[in-house]
């Protein structure tokens, strides 16, 4: 009788634990994006993936030159789509042999500077890819990640990540797309110190949004609430949400909360087509923007939200049955209405590749809906590709009112994924390449929805119920024999 309480006892500890820890597990993607969507999406990456070089995507200020930050994602867009495993292994491997080019100042200015929002980058793409982060290139990106977080003797600029050396560098160039890249890379690569943490978590204002810079002209300011006239940023708190996300799956303390409330303030955002605004210069509506903030309201599992946001990009996307004078480029999504309008009735010109290169790779993300925290471990999705003259909807959303961008979206003070360091020309081609595992390029059979949701813990308890209940009959019967 004693032993049999004391395994009923156990077994219901074990069993309230195990439920207990079902429950507190975060929630991190909703359900599969719409097939049409997740058609467009592969269209966009294909797109994509014809723009490459050898590996490469072109710097837009010397054509035969590599721009990193931007191969970087597109890479991460082919990842997230499946789309090309050749293109993307040759990415991984010309990003691997060129990490130096990326993320020092080496071969523009000082020497012996090391850029921490590069890094971080180079952390999480090299996770992304399914590549070791620990020896990609030849480096060890997770342990220089950890070198450059700005440690207990700075303050309240504890935790953030900066550049090497301070003193020479300074912490300004690092912004939150930085503090969110180093947050992803490290929780992908073996959890993410809290502190670092923390640091993204302090620039997130109480209203739900999150700031870009974290200084001020009388130098960094402790929080994004004190800070009076602090912007809060579309693209920012997009990139923060996600990141917030993978460290809260990762057992960050505050970080699903904060990502909740940094979705809330994304939905307030939303305009009525489903699209959204940068800030500064990407204050119009526009692909970038409404991509990254799509993308983390499907992370947060904002479906609605989310599909009406792929719904404004779809409009965005060039088709054989919308494209007119660019029917040759379907797949491509365009900034804005004005882009769009521009080439149906041009053609897309070698000098405007450059902007819809990156609309391109930074929008399909919100049509695919695969969580930065989450590229390269779910299968991406899959859909029934659209037949050609039924495809997205050749209306564009209203008007922004802002100039296209003419320029690198890198010259912008609102950054978009592509990093911070300056492109510099490949070196040699690499002799070998990083070790990848493609990505999957299909899903489930059906297409089926991605939940997020793990099942492996129920799958535990209802073995540990079974085992108790099996346990318990068999002493019952020792007892009444």
């Amino acid at each position: 009788m004693a032993l049999s309480r004391r395994l009923a006892t156990g077994l219901g500890v074990a069993a309230a634990t195990t439920l207990a820890a079902v429950a507190a597990a975060p929630p991190t993607v909703g359900a599969a994006p719409d097939p049409d969507h997740a058609a467009a999406a592969r269209a966009a990456a294909s797109w994509l993936a014809d723009e490459f070089t050898d590996g490469v995507l072109p710097s837009p200020f010397n054509p035969e030159a590599g721009d990193w930050g931007l191969t970087i994602d597109g890479l991460l867009a082919l990842s997230a789509t499946g789309v090309d495993p050749s293109t993307r292994q040759a990415a991984t491997a010309q990003v691997a042999a060129n990490v130096r080019a990326y993320n020092s100042w080496d071969n523009w200015s000082t020497e012996d500077v090391t850029d921490g929002g590069a890094t971080a980058k180079l952390l999480y793409a090299a996770s992304a890819a399914n590549a070791d982060p620990t020896d990609f290139g030849g480096y060890d990106l997770r342990a220089e990640t950890l070198s450059l977080i700005a440690g207990a003797d700075t303050d309240h600029q504890r935790g953030r990540l900066s550049n090497r050396p301070r003193a020479q560098a300074g912490l300004a160039p690092s912004n939150t797309f930085d503090q969110s890249f180093a947050v992803l890379g490290l929780t992908r690569s073996g959890g993410v110190p809290q502190d670092v943490v923390d640091f993204l978590i302090r620039q997130q204002c109480a209203a739900g949004g999150f700031r870009l810079y974290p200084d001020t002209a009388d130098g960094p300011s402790p929080s994004c609430d004190d800070q009076p006239d602090a912007a809060l940023d579309v693209d920012s708190t997009a990139m923060a949400v996600q990141a917030l996300l993978s460290a809260a799956e990762d057992g960050a303390a505050d970080a699903a909360d904060a990502a909740a409330a940094g979705a809330d303030w994304l939905v307030s955002q939303q305009h009525t087509d489903g699209s959204f605004a940068g800030s500064g210069p990407t204050a119009g509506k526009n692909s970038n923007s409404t991509g990254l903030a799509g993308q983390a309201l499907a992370a947060a599992g904002r479906d609605p939200e989310a599909t009406e946001a792929a719904v404004a990009l779809a409009a965005l996307q060039v088709t054989g049955a919308n494209g007119g004078a660019a029917a040759a480029e379907a797949g491509a999504i365009a900034y804005n209405a004005e882009g769009l309008a521009a080439v149906v009735e041009n053609g897309l010109g070698d000098g405007s590749r450059d902007e819809w290169r990156r609309a391109t790779a930074q929008a399909l993300l919100g049509l695919a809906q695969v969580p930065l925290g989450r590229i390269g471990l779910d299968p991406p999705p899959t859909g029934q590709p659209t037949p050609t003259g039924t495809a997205s909807p050749t209306a564009s959303p209203t008007a922004s009112g802002s100039p296209t961008p003419t320029g690198t979206a890198t010259a912008s003070p609102t950054p978009s994924a592509t990093g911070t360091a300056p492109s510099e020309p490949p070196a040699a081609s690499p002799t070998a390449s990083a070790p990848v595992t493609p990505t999957p390029t299909t899903s489930s059979p059906g297409g089926l929805p991605t939940t997020g949701a793990a099942i492996t813990s129920y799958v535990l308890l209802a073995v540990l119920l079974l085992g108790g209940g099996v346990g318990l009959l068999i002493l019952g019967r020792r007892r009444a024999n």
